[in-house]
């Protein structure tokens, strides 16, 4: 029956969608996703968009927020939420297990499935399918490309080589870094070609396709005609890019050895903690081994794919660990090859179900880990340079500083001031500065404590000080403002310490 026939794919695309969106907004902003979500909210509330080449990747996250906030009744940045702006990735995040169910059709009914729990689970995709940054969409808008041209491949249908553009286009307007992985995918199709396509026409089909990629990427770059400088800036972008990344360029702080993703996906631990996708990894070589020893096309293309990828990052030197969800999809491929491989065997089935079971319960672990018990733990591989716990105190305080003294600003006075922007979202009167005024007093003060001093000696009201992390390393002097008529007591300046 077709019913029980999609039943276990369907039973795990549930699945996965839970675990990207359950208790969505437990975790707190990283610096980046409230950078986004204030860009988001930005054009929710002006109603326009203006694409910016040095600090920010492409369009598609903020216009495919967009629905998803109106259907949630969330019209601006003041009244956005966190489970809003992350349910954007998990719904990227799920179609990407429908995707690769799909790219591992070829192996089997079965092992295709085993790919999907893979991607289900694997921990990379769980965590940044629930975190507002491009690089999920960017897995996504590949993945779909690489199935609509091995469709096209297979059918000849010109309306597969317009969707192969579409999904291109998407891809280049999410992060500049699309080339690289649109390139490996073709490459890796070539390799698994069946044949020959079947259409009679691939010059017009390729015409056809690189038309739908020009205009996605334009119409999306330029804000759907409102803003034409955004053409010029989509190129630009590579410039920026190669003045801040290139050989010549200052240290970012995110240089990392060659083998920091091979560390991600192998077994080490972190301040007590063990972190490990061993089981997963090892059924990707074997995999691999596959590949080369029967000569399995697909397999070996999803290998090639793979290995370019992780190459590619593995050569340059800026390292985060989301760049670790590109090497999801195909490592579940190339682990399904595996299983299928085994399946084959006498006896094969019992052992690959069992290898499967045991692969996809390590990944549940340690998923679960990462993204509902120490999501924001120092320790987590994952969370990289993340928010501390104690940005959720700002906004509380910032109320109450805000009701015990109406007219009186809020003054942040810091370099490092991410993700408070996201947090103080609504209020008026809040003023990031990253030196310090002639006037600093104020409801609330947040302060770096390189620069106190200086904002003590300007101060004519009293305040309470207490400490409050921002992020691993980064604190703050959160000063509030004690009751009590002005000049009521000496200028803190002037009393003694």
């Amino acid at each position: 029956m077709p019913l029980l026939r999609w039943l276990p794919l369907a039973l795990l695309t549930l699945a996965a969608f839970w675990l990207r969106t359950h208790d969505l907004a437990r975790r707190p902003m990283h610096a980046d996703e409230a950078n986004q979500a204030v860009k988001l909210g930005e054009l929710l509330d002006a109603g326009r968009y203006a694409f910016d080449p040095r600090d920010h990747h492409g369009p598609t996250l903020y216009y495919a927020a967009l629905p998803v906030a109106w259907l949630r009744g969330e019209s601006s940045l003041a009244s956005l939420t966190e489970g809003t702006v992350r349910l954007v990735p998990a719904l990227f995040g799920t179609l990407t297990v429908l995707l690769v169910a799909a790219l591992a059709a070829p192996l089997g009914r079965w092992p295709a499935l085993a790919a999907a729990a893979l991607v289900a689970t694997a921990p990379p995709a769980v965590y940044y399918s629930r975190y507002f940054i491009q690089e999920t969409l960017l897995v996504t808008w590949v993945l779909g490309a690489i199935l609509a041209v091995r469709t096209w491949w297979r059918t000849g249908l010109t309306r597969w080589a317009l969707a192969a553009g579409v999904c291109a286009g998407c891809a280049q307007s999410t992060k500049a870094s699309a080339p690289l992985f649109l390139a490996a995918g073709l490459l890796a199709l070539w390799v698994a070609r069946d044949g020959t396509p079947l259409t009679r026409r691939p010059g017009h089909d390729l015409a056809f396709a690189l038309g739908a990629t020009v205009l996605a990427a334009a119409l999306l770059y330029s804000s759907f005609g409102t803003n034409l400088h955004g053409l010029r800036d989509a190129l630009t972008v590579y410039t920026h890019a190669a003045t801040r990344f290139g050989g010549e360029a200052a240290a970012t702080g995110h240089e990392k050895p060659w083998w920091y993703y091979l560390r991600i996906f192998g077994w080490h631990r972190e301040g007590g903690l063990l972190w490990h996708q061993l089981a997963w990894s090892a059924l990707a070589v074997a995999g691999a081994l596959v590949a080369v020893c029967r000569r399995d096309a697909w397999i070996r293309g999803a290998a090639i794919y793979t290995l370019l990828i992780a190459t590619a990052f593995s050569l340059f030197a800026y390292k985060t660990p989301w760049h670790a969800v590109h090497f999801v999809p195909g490592l579940a491929i190339v682990a399904a090859g595996a299983l299928a491989a085994i399946a084959r065997l006498r006896t094969g089935r019992l052992v690959a179900l069992a290898f499967a079971l045991i692969t996809v319960a390590t990944l549940v672990q340690q998923a679960w880990r990462a993204a509902f018990l120490r999501p924001a733990d120092p320790r987590n591989p994952y969370a990289y340079v993340h928010s501390s716990p104690d940005v959720l105190k700002y906004r509380p305080l910032a109320d109450a500083a805000r009701q015990a003294f109406p007219g009186q600003p809020i003054r942040v006075i810091s370099e490092e001031y991410w993700p408070l922007p996201w947090y103080f979202r609504g209020l008026k009167d809040v003023g990031y500065y990253i030196e310090t005024p002639m006037d600093c007093d104020g409801a609330l003060l947040v302060v770096s404590p390189n620069m106190v001093e200086a904002v003590r000696a300007t101060l004519k009201e009293h305040y309470d000080e207490s400490i409050l992390g921002l992020r691993p390393g980064v604190l703050c002097i959160v000063m509030q403002r004690e009751r009590g008529p002005a000049g009521a007591r000496e200028p803190v300046a002037n009393q003694p310490r």
